[in-house]
């Protein structure tokens, strides 16, 4: 906790964002940090609630310590609060920024609306490890002659490969792409993370022995199973990439495209690579001009509406079947459980146009290219109502309703014809592997993250790769202080 009467004494502040008239000009991050006595007096606002819910399954799935770090932060010992704060999650400055912090709903204080600010003092001690250079390789003091292959360098992979080397074995990622981070490099903008943050953390890894191999595409370049030969242990940590099929009548129209093609796209622009991807080829896709349609309600479709708007849109009209939810939730109903309440993003803010409970019927062109997006009102079970089409104008559209599964060529592709892998019930393919052990159907193999979970938070991939790397050790050395 911090001060005792500081949730009593001092309003919570978060940072602050600059205008939406300068940051949609740009493609870098926008917040203004606070300062380190701004963030120590936020700190000092985590109150002696007895049950501390932020920390708990409810608030956060990598278990971070929030009152033990917002104490210290709130004494001044940023020293400490790194450390506390890295016991639990390998990559603070990442959480820090794009998580959407289920911890904050979970805080007592949020029976209030005024939780802590749990988001913004993370990020803060995050950042101020790297300035006073707490954050540089931690080698293991031996090694144990151990070799261990890790597919997919997001963060469950990240987090598994920096778990693992620390502990000392010879750790090998394999990437497709050719730089490391997964979707979380490709698939999240840079207006949300900076990518020179996921650099350094690679940097830091490798000082710690662990071996990067990019522009390898397991499944296709290199076999699974010649990994498996070649390694004491594999982890599968592909992610969750086929995007889900919307059905809707016209989608083969010019101008329509999955989200993901891209967001990857810009993403590479601006990180000054070819736009072509190995996993989203596409011809390019600008927004600049255009009357753009973005179908779906999530983060995705928001990272659509703010990419659209920095290529320079005419017009964002963002589509979502859903009704739209209450401005304040039932606090004893739903509380400390993340709660569906009006929520806009940061992207939403620069200037979208929303539709809520609207069903898109149709793409609709002429001569092979959208000139727009047929919708109508639903009811309460999302069945279209008679009388209320309307078409809106769009030039580009983009659908972002969610993934169903890992990417069916390659690994996945691999491992169901020859090796038979069991995957689970459902449609989507997700490996089957328990979240005890992570262990698969095939031996030696394991999984964690999307690919095992389906589609999730940063927060849960990064817990699974913790997991996922405890599992291994114990299993090649018998036992293991790894932290679970």
């Amino acid at each position: 906790m911090g001060k005792v009467t500081g949730f009593l004494e001092i309003d919570r502040q978060v940072h602050k964002y600059q205008p939406a008239s300068d940051r949609i000009r740009h493609f870098r991050e926008f917040t203004l940090p606070m300062s380190d006595k701004e963030v120590e007096k936020q700190a000092a606002r985590c109150m002696d609630c007895g049950i501390p819910f932020c920390h708990g399954p409810t608030g956060c799935p990598i278990h971070n310590q929030i009152p033990d770090w917002n104490d210290l932060v709130y004494n001044g010992d940023w020293d400490n609060a790194i450390r506390n704060l890295h016991s639990t999650n390998n990559f603070p400055e990442f959480t820090g920024r794009i998580c959407p912090a289920p911890c904050e709903e979970a805080c007592t204080l949020n029976l209030e609306d005024i939780p802590v600010a749990i988001k913004t003092v993370e990020q803060a001690i995050a950042d101020k490890a790297y300035e006073t250079g707490h954050i540089r390789p931690y080698p293991p003091e031996k090694k144990t002659g151990k070799r261990v292959a890790i597919i997919g360098s997001g963060p469950a992979g990240m987090a598994a490969a920096q778990q693992l080397g620390r502990a000392g074995h010879d750790v090998h990622v394999y990437e497709r792409e050719s730089r490391p981070g997964g979707l979380m490099r490709y698939g999240i903008p840079d207006f949300k993370i900076e990518k020179h943050y996921i650099d350094r953390r690679i940097e830091q890894m490798q000082g710690e022995g662990v071996t990067f191999h990019c522009g390898v595409n397991v499944g296709v370049d290199k076999p699974v199973a010649e990994l498996l030969a070649e390694h004491d242990a594999v982890l599968y940590c592909g992610g969750s990439e086929t995007p889900r099929a919307a059905g809707i009548p016209g989608d083969d129209l010019g101008g329509v495209h999955d989200a993901m093609p891209y967001l990857v796209q810009q993403n590479r622009r601006v990180g000054g690579e070819p736009i072509q991807s190995v996993a989203w080829p596409s011809h390019p896709i600008i927004a600049g001009g255009q009357h753009v349609v973005v179908v779906g309600g999530g983060d995705t479709a928001s990272d659509c509406v703010g990419t659209a708007f920095r290529q320079g849109a005419v017009r964002v009209t963002q589509l979502d079947i859903r009704p739209q939810p209450p401005e304040k939730e039932d606090k004893l109903s739903v509380w400390p459980y993340w709660a569906t309440k009006m929520r806009t993003s940061s992207s939403q803010a620069e200037g979208a146009e929303r539709e809520f409970q609207v069903a898109t019927l149709e793409f609709i062109g002429e001569e092979g290219q959208l000139t727009g997006v047929k919708c109508c009102e639903v009811d309460d079970k999302r069945k279209p109502i008679a009388g209320t089409e309307f078409v809106i104008r769009a030039d580009l559209a983009f659908i972002a309703i969610g993934f169903a599964g890992p990417a069916a060529a390659g690994v996945a592709g691999e491992l169901e014809g020859e090796m038979k892998i069991a995957t689970d019930s459902r449609r989507s393919r997700n490996v089957e592997a328990n979240d005890r052990d992570y262990r698969t159907s095939v031996d030696r193999l394991y999984a964690a993250g999307d690919v095992r979970r389906g589609q999730s938070l940063v927060v849960w991939a990064i817990r699974e790769g913790r997991q996922a790397a405890r599992s291994i050790d114990e299993a090649l050395m018998g036992a293991s202080v790894l932290p679970r």
